[in-house]
């Protein structure tokens, strides 16, 4: 299907991202990408270096008469995220993606699409490889590792750059123009536990919690999407409650910016139990389908008998941990009470593992007030550390501070307007930018974001509109003839 997509319009656009699709590359597994990236700017001929931490700069000279033109960033990153179904066989390291027309839009098949932000970095790509685009001088940045901790934006040393404006190709929705976004720390828990011998009048039951949308942790919290780990957690407890439940492994969720889809465990319960076992899974299974009707439609909770676990966690730390989970803030903290609309502060529960006497739980706490990122931090370590776990912050970065006065904000809004006959949503996002980060070594470089619309990122439901990609390719076209002289 590679070849229909080339075959799209804008051609040069779709066919880099076809070729970039080929090119397996997860967050710090980037390697292949680099390569692909240095490949392309040498069979160019044009100047690139590679930074110290995998950062791909391509420099390219402004067109004849676009000379005095301030010089712009076109930045996008490398990296997208690798989720799939649980009935999908596809393997991330070695496979390109496989993708589908589906009318008006560009899937996957069964996984994550990679438009985010594979659909920037193809629109980089057309403009250096382009001999009929104005532009001004272009330094193209592709950053490494942005959905996992944004290391390559991180690492971005000062210097590298000559650009006054930076053009970032990373949100999804074409009627919006975003200048500033939130910033986020990762929170994790870990800790040990005593397991048991199953007793020898156990029932073994793997209880799974699928079908449910997922979607991008910042920019889909409002849509209050069902959370498999939050579910699977009150299931559990739920069933604790009513007869003897031993549990063995608990498997939920999986990159932080996700939000999870399916969870599943194993569990035990006395056999004399079973018939009160599955009257509450299918009472509560009813209950939070009715719940989720509307925001996760294809959710299913199902059991199956399985051979009895031979350990099982003990009852009084399960006690604990569920509790815990349980209390653990997930969704919406804070909405913003100076920006319609935004949300100010959200906590993901992204993953949830128990195991051979080991668990783990990762979140990702976002903020667009930085005291406040840190104060929802500290909620959510709390009540893991009640229950004595080992609770480490890590991978802070800064929020994107709005500057709605800069001269590129204007022109691209009156742009739009022009355009379009409508004015667009310049806005501030709940996503982590990089845009944030890398002004802390750029301060004076005047920065915004804007794209085509995307739906579904970092769910197997990830596509992007066909005819969002003209509209956005047109007007960014239109951007690059319009860039302010220089100072």
């Amino acid at each position: 299907m590679s070849q229909a997509i080339k075959n799209l319009e804008p051609q040069s656009l779709w066919s880099h991202f076809a070729d970039l699709n080929a090119v397996p590359r997860a967050s710090k597994k980037e390697e292949r990408v680099i390569q692909f990236i240095v490949d392309f700017a040498k069979s160019l001929n044009l100047k690139y270096i590679v930074d110290e931490v995998g950062n791909v700069i391509v420099k390219k000279p402004a067109t004849p008469g676009m000379e005095d033109r301030q010089v712009i960033v076109l930045q996008s990153h490398l990296d997208m995220v690798h989720q799939k179904n649980a009935d999908t066989n596809f393997d991330f390291d070695k496979e390109g993606i496989k993708m589908l027309v589906d009318n008006d839009w560009v899937r996957a098949d069964g996984t994550t699409l990679g438009a985010d932000n594979g659909i920037g970095v193809a629109t980089i790509m057309a403009v250096l490889s382009s001999d009929t685009i104005k532009h001004p001088a272009v330094e193209a940045l592709f950053t490494i590792d942005e959905e996992t901790g944004m290391t390559g934006a991180l690492g971005l040393k000062g210097g590298l750059l000559e650009a006054t404006i930076m053009l970032n190709l990373d949100t999804e929705d074409d009627e919006e123009l975003t200048i500033g976004c939130a910033g986020g720390i990762d929170v994790t828990a870990k800790g040990k536990y005593e397991m048991m011998d199953t007793l020898e009048s156990s029932s073994g039951f793997k209880i799974s919690v699928s079908g449910l949308s997922g979607g991008h942790s910042g920019m889909d919290i409002h849509k209050g999407l069902g959370n498999a780990n939050k579910l699977m957690n009150r299931i559990l407890l739920a069933i604790s409650k009513e007869i003897k439940l031993f549990v063995s492994t608990i498997d939920g969720g999986g990159l932080r910016n996700a939000i999870p889809r399916e969870s599943f465990a194993e569990i035990t319960i006395d056999k004399g139990d079973e018939d009160a076992f599955k009257k509450i899974i299918s009472v509560l299974s009813q209950t939070i389908k009715e719940e989720h009707d509307t925001t996760d439609a294809e959710l299913e909770i199902e059991i199956q008998s399985i051979t009895s676990p031979n350990k099982v966690a003990t009852s009084e730390f399960l006690f604990q941990f569920l509790r815990s989970v349980y209390s653990c803030p997930n969704g919406i903290y804070r909405m913003s009470p100076d920006i319609a609309d935004l949300v100010q502060s959200s906590n993901n529960l992204a993953r949830v593992l128990l195991k051979e006497g080991g668990y783990e739980v990762l979140c990702l706490t976002r903020s667009s007030v930085d005291s406040e990122k840190m104060d929802l931090a500290q909620a959510v370590a709390s009540g893991f550390e009640m229950m004595g776990a080992e609770v480490t912050h890590s991978g802070t970065y800064p929020g994107w501070t709005p500057k709605p006065k800069a001269a590129i904000i204007k022109m691209m809004s009156d742009l739009y307007t022009e355009m379009f006959d409508g004015e667009p949503h310049v806005n501030a996002c709940h996503a982590g930018l990089e845009c944030g980060i890398l002004g802390t070594n750029y301060p004076g470089m005047d920065m915004i974001s804007f794209g085509p619309n995307i739906r579904g990122a970092h769910s197997p439901d990830e596509r992007v509109q066909i005819s969002s990609v003209q509209k956005y390719w047109k007007y960014f076209l239109n951007v690059l003839e319009r860039i302010p002289l220089k100072n």
